[in-house]
């Protein structure tokens, strides 16, 4: 399988709104697999969410259990999710993050540390479920994405930016 191409800042179609996910069909799978694959295939590679391949539909896939934040309590592995949102929230985080369609910087931001997520799964089954610290913080970053945004647009200084030394595999 070849891997998708990854828009990358400054392209303007990172900023296009992702409309809701309704088939959940052939297709829908089968471009689901290929963003997995680019997601598992890609440096730093925890989440993705369909825009930054230009598909502007509400899906993301995230899966931070093999990264080094696995102290979590709360970890479901691969999560595949569509028409995703923060049904509740509490606390704060601030942490490093970086991003595959900004490749060259990470920033420091500011997310909610515990999240309860309402969505549908790739057959169109509403799921629900609480997730805390880097998973939470993954999940609204790649939800950040379906609504046109980037980590980079939540920073709040200039100095919360910084230049990657190196995209660690």
């Amino acid at each position: 399988m070849e891997k998708l191409k990854i828009l990358t800042y400054p392209d303007e179609r990172l900023k296009v709104v992702s409309k809701e996910v309704e088939d959940f069909g052939k297709d829908f799978k089968e471009f689901v697999e290929k963003l997995k694959y680019t997601m598992y295939n890609s440096p730093g590679g925890v989440g993705i969410a369909a825009p930054q391949v230009n598909k502007h539909i509400r899906t993301i896939i995230v899966d931070a259990s093999h990264y080094k934040h696995k102290k979590n309590k709360l970890n479901h592995g691969l999560l595949i999710l569509s028409n995703p949102k923060i049904v509740a929230y509490d606390g704060e985080i601030i942490i490093r993050e970086g991003c595959m369609s900004v490749p060259d910087y990470t920033g420091n931001v500011k997310r909610h540390n515990w999240i309860k997520v309402e969505a549908q799964d790739i057959n169109g089954n509403i799921i629900e479920f609480d997730t805390e610290g880097f998973e939470a913080v993954v999940i609204q970053h790649e939800l950040d994405h379906l609504d046109g945004k980037l980590f980079i647009d939540r920073v709040s200084s200039p100095k919360d930016i910084f230049k990657r030394k190196v995209y660690k595999k």
